[in-house]
């Protein structure tokens, strides 16, 4: 589930408040707020609590009508957000520090995942345990800007050459297809990819991002709104955070139940996965932190100054300005 670090694409939707039914019986509906929210990629266990907060009702008791659209082509998540034509959108520390480098005031309002769950994968057979064995083999990668120097540094850092590693993008690719015969690593989210391969029978050697440089453990994913909506819409932007509080609490105490939401909300998800992911990433949600959705400015100033320092981004932000507790409900 390689959304960690990609540009996530979204559908070019337009969003727009219910008008006012003089009736009185179809009044309360239309008071209603429409609100969209766009994924990163297909909807998975990083998405559990949402849907767990529309389908019981906690944005409806908030006076939302939330849609949650899956991602299109042509324009990013960031863009999207920006232009207003959505709401709120799933996106990672990364492209978010990228966007406001770029001028783009979108805002991260919460994290999904406390930790970074992505590791660097490849057949046990390979014998690949460290930075180090990535020398002469084949990386299969999607292109992202912070791909490249991300393993450049942790390679330079256990005295390993980068330039002996053949870079191959792939781009959107089923992993358990391409490893080992298009690539012989990749860089998954252990709690969909790597629980599969685990429920496969699949034996493979994970290297955990975040163990490899405290710069690397950053937000990935986090929920994503516009400078305009937390400055001129507070009201709005905590209605909505209260609910996805609301669901992702719900998914931290009841995983299974949790799971059966998801699944009967998108139908055509490998149930079993879903049951197994929400398992183990129901304990991550929230992890060690006071409370769900908490972001630390020392997390975004690590990942920031790495990003800098390895000439991803041409200036440092101030990354006050890119993230915000202020809309979570243990805030208050």
């Amino acid at each position: 589930m390689k959304k960690g670090l990609k540009v996530m694409l979204a559908a070019l939707v337009a969003v727009g408040v219910a008008g006012c039914n003089p009736a009185k019986k179809e009044e309360s509906a239309s008071k209603d707020q429409k609100v969209k929210v766009v994924l990163d990629w297909f909807p998975n266990t990083n998405h559990t609590g949402l849907y767990v907060a529309q389908t019981k009702d906690y944005y409806k008791k908030q006076g939302l009508d939330v849609e949650i659209i899956q991602p299109g082509d042509n324009v990013t998540a960031e863009q999207m957000i920006a232009s207003g034509k959505a709401d709120f959108a799933i996106s990672a520390q990364e492209n978010v520090t990228l966007a406001r480098v770029e001028g783009i005031p979108v805002v991260s309002v919460g994290a999904i995942i406390q930790h970074n769950t992505s590791a660097f994968a490849s057949l046990k057979k390979d014998n690949m345990t460290s930075p180090k064995d990535f020398e002469g083999k084949r990386y299969g990668g999607w292109g992202g800007p912070a791909e490249e120097a991300t393993l450049k540094t942790i390679m330079d850092k256990h005295q390993a050459d980068f330039n002996k590693v053949e870079k191959i993008i792939l781009g959107q690719t089923d992993f358990f297809k391409s490893i080992g015969r298009d690539a012989d690593f990749e860089w998954i989210y252990y709690g969909w990819d790597g629980i599969e391969a685990k429920r496969q029978g699949k034996e493979l050697n994970t290297i955990m991002v975040k163990d490899l440089d405290p710069a690397l453990d950053f937000y990935s994913p986090v929920i994503i709104t516009s400078e305009k909506h937390t400055k001129q819409d507070k009201d709005f932007v905590k209605k909505f955070m209260s609910a996805t509080t609301e669901g992702y609490n719900f998914a931290i105490k009841e995983p299974k139940e949790a799971a059966d939401i998801l699944i009967k909300a998108v139908p055509d998800v490998n149930k079993d996965l879903v049951q197994e992911s929400q398992k183990w990433l129901s304990t991550k949600y929230q992890d060690d932190t006071k409370a769900w959705g908490v972001q630390k400015e020392e997390i975004w100033t690590n990942y920031m100054n790495f990003l800098y320092d390895n000439k991803v981004i041409k200036k440092k932000i101030d990354v006050k300005d890119a993230f915000t507790n202020e809309f979570l409900p243990s805030e208050k």
